[in-house]
């Protein structure tokens, strides 16, 4: 048996699908086809009957790829909200619902909830991205903006007309 705390839950225990390995840094644990096993510790989390504790919103959240921010514009809670969930594992029962309904959403394809989960993560990436200005003879704009102009100068003296 293994203890599989990778996930972040404590009781997860591998009986197989396993193996123990020798690396340069000591043992280790390969485990095969680990995104089906995350899969299936979500399906069991999302159809339990107890309430979702603080770590299972964290792996939910995770599977979703969605940061906490994102999680809480997605269900019109708060970051502090969701961090205290999962921190305290006290979710109010409309927030538990919820998560259930889009993790499931999700697994399941529905092009609305991976698009609205899309659409989050987007937001996140431009919320945290590092932006770069040069100063132009033109004035101050964005680096990558002058990086697109130089590629579609090249382009166009090569002949492609971009």
């Amino acid at each position: 048996m293994y203890h599989y705390t990778e996930c972040g839950l404590k009781n997860i225990w591998l009986a197989n699908g396993f193996r123990n390995e020798k690396t340069a840094y000591g043992g280790g644990v390969s485990i095969e086809n680990a995104d089906g096993l995350d899969r299936a510790i979500a399906s069991i989390i999302v159809r339990k009957k107890q309430a979702i504790s603080g770590s299972e919103l964290r792996f939910l959240r995770h599977q979703m790829g969605l940061s906490q921010g994102s999680l809480a514009n997605l269900i019109g809670s708060n970051v502090q909200s969701v961090a205290l969930w999962e921190k305290h594992g006290k979710l109010p029962k409309w927030a538990d619902k919820l998560v259930r309904l889009i993790y499931m959403g999700y697994s399941d394809g529905n092009e609305t909830i991976r698009s609205a989960i899309t659409m989050m993560n987007d937001m996140d990436r431009v919320l945290n991205q590092k932006i770069v200005f040069e100063e132009t003879e033109s004035g101050w704009r964005e680096a990558r903006e002058q990086a697109l102009d130089e590629l579609a100068k090249q382009a166009q003296e090569l002949g492609m007309g971009y």
